[in-house]
């Protein structure tokens, strides 16, 4: 069987389209489908049921990716490196959020540096994320959203605390009322968030309140660093990830407005293309951001 046609076909099998599956491997659509149907002649079988957007394989069709993938990833992987003189000198291309990459992805990945790998780092929202992934202009992807399908494989990198914190002036301007005033006191605050839907704040009054907010955004800035200088100025109250407010909160310039017995959590998930972990440069960055999550 030729190995070719297994290689579009496990594509095609992860990606769930012949579309993605050609942008993937650089071919055309039609020599996707030229190629699925010549294996599928081979086999006499149907591997994939045609729909209006994209394809559900087959029985055989999952029973065979399920026994060539693991093989096809191994030989591919041992093809690749035989043309590197050294197989650890690779570029990493790896993309999450701004914040947390820069501030954690990036510190824990440089040791890795000195052993031969080269980094790329790109910044955006989940979506974005997943969706450069997915067409193959990442490696590696850190995003607050779990994939679905088969083409990507997430596993759960760490948990994130999110804290409602203001300027001690708004702070000192609430008092000890706000313990019992609750929601209320805190909605004559102005707002400081990354976006006109306050994810943030959204989030943690649905977990601590059960509502909804009913202020609307003063600041709006697409960077967490830049809601806690503008928080920490005086703007407003905003929420925060603990680990990116700890110092300001430590100094003073911040003060937490609550301490819920449960307070709001964010999962943070590594995501791979499935089946790339058989490249090493992968696998490495991998391992090492799970080992260092321990201490996140």
């Amino acid at each position: 069987m030729d190995l070719a046609l297994l290689r579009t076909f496990v594509t095609v099998h992860r990606a769930g389209s012949f579309t993605r599956a050609a942008a993937l491997l650089g071919l055309s659509q039609p020599a996707v489908t030229g190629q699925i149907r010549t294996l599928e002649r081979q086999l006499g079988r149907p591997l994939f049921l045609r729909q209006a957007r994209g394809v559900t394989p087959t029985t055989i069709g999952d029973e065979l990716a399920h026994r060539a993938a693991p093989h096809l990833d191994a030989l591919i992987e041992i093809a690749e490196t035989g043309l590197e003189e050294d197989a650890r000198t690779r570029t990493l291309h790896l993309a999450g959020l701004p914040e947390f990459t820069s501030l954690r992805a990036l510190p824990a990945l440089t040791p890795l540096i000195s052993q031969g790998l080269t980094l790329r780092a790109s910044f955006g929202n989940a979506e974005e994320t997943l969706e450069g992934l997915a067409a193959g202009h990442h490696d590696l992807a850190i995003t607050t959203a779990r994939p679905r399908g088969g083409l990507l494989s997430a596993t759960p990198l760490c948990d994130e605390e999110h804290v409602l914190v203001a300027s001690p002036r708004w702070a000192a301007r609430l008092g000890p009322d706000v313990l019992r005033g609750g929601r209320v006191l805190l909605e004559q605050l102005p707002v400081v968030e990354v976006h006109e839907s306050l994810p943030l704040v959204s989030r943690y009054w649905s977990a601590v309140f059960d509502s909804r907010p009913a202020a609307a955004g003063a600041v709006i800035a697409p960077d967490l660093r830049a809601v806690l200088e503008t928080a920490a100025s005086g703007a407003g109250l905003a929420v925060l990830p603990r680990y990116l407010c700890a110092e300001a909160l430590e100094r003073g310039r911040l003060v937490a407005l609550l301490d819920p017995p449960v307070p709001p959590l964010r999962t943070y998930f590594l995501v791979v293309r499935t089946g790339t972990l058989a490249h090493s440069h992968i696998a490495r960055a991998h391992e090492r951001l799970l080992r260092t999550a321990v201490d996140w």
